[in-house]
């Protein structure tokens, strides 16, 4: 059965919502793969893909603080403990996946991926925002058609696997020629001219 990538990302989202607030709130049973084990249970057969769900859970959970602090300059006037846990999470799932995962996930993919999940589950401005704050790190990471292939910035990430001579083949893509209009923007306005985020806590439909 093919995987499904974008439930695994909504998977993902949920696992690291819970896991980041159970964790604020100094739960000392919170577990990561217990978690995921939970919200994976009822789309299993569905989802086919578990382990590329555990993979990314796992990578942007060990980097919570890195990623934070390469986003903070792409959205300098909210701070990142100051926006939703929904809009943070997605901003650090797909800063991770232009970052760190070019050899297999297009950059027009994983904000894609990114303005969806905020468009399901955070605010009324949380896309808006998402996509400002992630085309404004397509910029700066420097990411161009020829070499979306390769690392970005290992600032945003570490661990980074080594990339396969195949991957490098592979169909490259920038944002701007995406079908999503948002995406479009992403790559034409800055973080703060794409919308406000979401307050702590005052997300829509919550993960």
């Amino acid at each position: 059965m093919a995987s499904n990538r974008h439930l695994g990302r909504v998977i993902v989202l949920q696992s690291l919502y819970e896991y980041e607030l159970r964790e604020l709130a100094g739960d000392p049973e919170v577990d990561l793969d217990n978690i995921i084990a939970k919200d994976i249970e009822p789309y299993e057969k569905t989802l086919g893909d578990t382990e590329f769900v555990y993979g990314l859970a796992h990578k942007v959970k060990d980097n919570f603080e890195t990623l934070d602090k390469a986003l903070q300059p792409m959205a300098p006037e909210w701070p990142i403990s100051s926006i939703s846990a929904i809009d943070r999470n997605i901003l650090r799932m797909g800063l991770y996946e232009l970052s760190e995962c070019g050899d297999s996930i297009p950059p027009r993919v994983a904000i894609n991926e990114a303005v969806e999940l905020a468009k399901a589950f955070g605010s009324e401005n949380s896309s808006k925002f998402i996509n400002g704050v992630l085309g404004t790190a397509y910029k700066e990471l420097g990411i161009t058609e020829e070499d979306n292939h390769e690392p970005r910035n290992k600032s945003a990430g570490k661990g980074g696997e080594e990339h396969s001579e195949r991957a490098k083949s592979a169909k490259k893509a920038k944002p701007a020629e995406a079908e999503s209009t948002e995406v479009e923007s992403a790559t034409d306005d800055g973080a703060t001219e794409a919308g406000e985020p979401a307050a702590e806590g005052a997300s829509g439909a919550q993960a």
